[in-house]
């Protein structure tokens, strides 16, 4: 996986998030800010002019490039975690040109400690750990089982998934959502849902 999958997986992103953007905002909206979506599609558009305008040479500065750009254009708690996120995968990877499978896993677990470091969030929580945390475990073992990348990232994607479908039960103890308690009971959580679809962009680039 070189720098121009990742432009990909940008790529992918910006659309999957601009054609969910209403659906993450009505997400938001139950539990949150009702702003989500309008600020993900913001932030990725603005991503993906940064890295037009830039072409970075290796998938480390591109990530590095994403994610500071998302601190910078994405509003509330979203920034700062998702850009973290993005920014921490990218110096996991450093000056590396060619991503193994195995690189890729190292660099999502990297991103989802980033993530836990900064909101403080765990498993349970109601949070994008929710979806994150499981994609980072399935990717891990499917490397370890010698999958085909495209195998491993459709277990990360399928793992994502069914991870923020399992927030809905969940009562949120972290972030705005936690100011409702049982209220927030009943919904899917936005972040986790967002998270999800950012390794279904994945899983297309993958796929191309």
């Amino acid at each position: 996986m070189n720098t121009q999958f990742f432009a990909a997986w940008i790529q992918e992103i910006a659309s999957a998030v601009r054609a969910q953007r209403d659906h993450l905002t009505q997400l938001d909206a139950a539990i949150g800010d009702a702003d989500h979506g309008a600020n993900l599609d913001r932030g990725f558009a603005a991503a993906g002019e940064a890295l037009a305008g830039a072409s970075p040479q290796t998938p480390g500065a591109l990530l590095v490039l994403v994610g500071s750009t998302l601190i910078r254009k994405v509003g509330g708690a979203s920034g700062p975690l998702y850009g973290t996120a993005f920014r921490e995968m990218g110096k996991l990877l450093g000056d590396t040109a060619e991503v193994s499978p195995a690189q890729l896993a190292d660099a999502l677990n990297a991103a989802l400690s980033g993530v836990q470091r900064l909101g403080a969030a765990a498993e349970g929580d109601k949070t994008m750990v929710d979806a994150l945390a499981p994609a980072v475990r399935a990717l891990a073992r499917a490397v370890q089982e010698g999958l085909k990348t495209e195998e491993a990232l459709d277990a990360a994607a399928a793992a994502a998934e069914e991870g923020a479908k399992a927030t809905i039960p969940l009562q949120a103890r972290k972030g705005r959502a936690s100011y409702l308690g049982p209220r927030s009971v009943g919904h899917e959580d936005p972040g986790a849902a967002s998270t999800a679809l950012i390794l279904g962009a994945l899983r297309a680039a993958g796929s191309r």
